[in-house]
């Protein structure tokens, strides 16, 4: 029998406190273990890795160049004499003595109607003019024996008048049955056929003087100042690729146009070699002032994107051994051909990528190959296919 108040001895067990401690510690060894691994492993595939190489690149040095400021605009082409020749009464086609496309002087008959009734109408009216004079030259015989009364003689005079006006009337209806060039110039495509019956206004063809062009084009308001009679204006046409022509202004509109803001402006162009048609589209060119210098880069150096224009400066490297690109803002002006103004962020003598720079990033090492350029001609024009 034991005694109450004794107790009975039990083995003693780790606490539940020392047992988490030491999992914990495994734990942490373990995750130590796969650390340390990893962090070998990326080691490894560090070292393995392929070193970047300098990036090539074509470069060029920025200079100032004379740059001669101008106004750009388009326009269109129209003859200074043209017309689409029409006729201004009814009647039949009988003759027709030009052929399409015919060069023309003024006043060569285009086209004849058909006069055969007005003719013979002119006829009748004249008879009556004759009758009309002869009876007034009898009555003045007979004022002078008072055979007749003065306003025998007024109605007379009255009635010569208005059958001559008559006459007159008829011959002009006949003349313009007869429809002739009112000036100069090439004959387009004949619309009408002999034996056709034409209304009034219908259109036989167009005549146009092509010596010379007019070139109406839109100027902003804010240019217009800029703008004088007199001033040269170069016109290229798309029909005749790398070929300029020279003209002067000869009209400036004085009033703006209150939708758009633009004044129209008009030159004459001479068109001694018929080259130049009317209707065609044209590209003007007005210089303005007198030529500045500006640091020009070829278009391809600049690159645009939502935050600005930027462009690659070159610089040596820390050792000496290679250039270092740097990515810089610029603001950029006018562009002419190929080239393009830098009025800021730039300064003459920097060294400037021009190609090569979707591949570069500020602090890229590159390697310079200028034994390809891209284009920078201040004159540029479209290449014939």
């Amino acid at each position: 029998m034991t005694d109450d108040n004794q107790t009975i001895a039990e083995p003693r067990k780790p606490s539940t406190v020392k047992r988490m401690l030491i999992m914990l510690f495994l734990v942490v060894v373990l995750v130590a273990a796969l650390g340390f691994g990893f962090y070998l492993h990326i080691q490894t595939l560090m070292a393995s890795a392929p070193k970047q190489t300098p990036a090539t690149v074509s470069t060029t040095v920025a200079t100032a160049s004379p740059w001669q400021a101008h106004i750009d605009a388009v326009g269109s082409l129209s003859a200074v004499s043209g017309v689409d020749v029409a006729t201004q009464v009814a009647g039949i086609v009988t003759a027709i003595p030009v052929q399409s496309g015919s060069t023309v002087a003024a006043g060569t008959v285009l086209l004849q109607l058909n006069i055969d009734p007005d003719k013979a109408q002119l006829a009748s009216l004249q008879a009556a003019a004759d009758l009309s004079e002869i009876v007034q030259k009898r009555d003045m015989r007979l004022l002078t024996s008072s055979a007749v009364a003065q306003a025998t003689l007024d109605t007379d005079a009255a009635d010569v008048k208005s059958r001559t006006a008559l006459v007159a009337q008829q011959e002009a209806l006949i003349a313009q049955k007869t429809v002739k060039a009112p000036f100069a110039g090439d004959l387009g495509i004949v619309q009408v056929n002999v034996g056709q019956y034409l209304t009034p206004g219908a259109v036989i063809a167009t005549l146009q003087d092509l010596s010379a062009m007019h070139v109406d084009f839109l100027v902003p308001q804010g240019q217009v100042a800029s703008l004088a009679s007199g001033q040269a204006v170069n016109i290229m046409v798309d029909a005749y690729p790398g070929r300029g022509f020279s003209g002067k202004i000869i009209a400036i509109n004085p009033k703006v146009d209150p939708n758009t803001r633009n004044a129209t402006v008009r030159a004459l162009v001479p068109n001694t070699d018929k080259l130049l048609r009317p209707g065609m589209f044209v590209r003007t060119a007005v210089d303005v002032g007198a030529p500045k210098d500006y640091l020009t880069l070829p278009l391809t150096a600049i690159t645009y994107n939502s935050y600005g224009a930027t462009v690659f400066v070159l610089s040596p490297s820390a050792d000496g051994k290679g250039k270092i690109a740097k990515q810089i803002f610029v603001t950029t002006g006018d562009t002419r051909g190929d080239q393009v103004q830098v009025v800021k962020g730039l300064t003459a003598g920097q060294e400037v990528v021009t190609s090569g720079q979707l591949k570069l990033k500020t602090g890229a090492a590159v390697v310079v190959d200028n034994s390809v350029q891209p284009p920078n001609d201040p004159n540029a024009a479209p290449q014939e296919q």
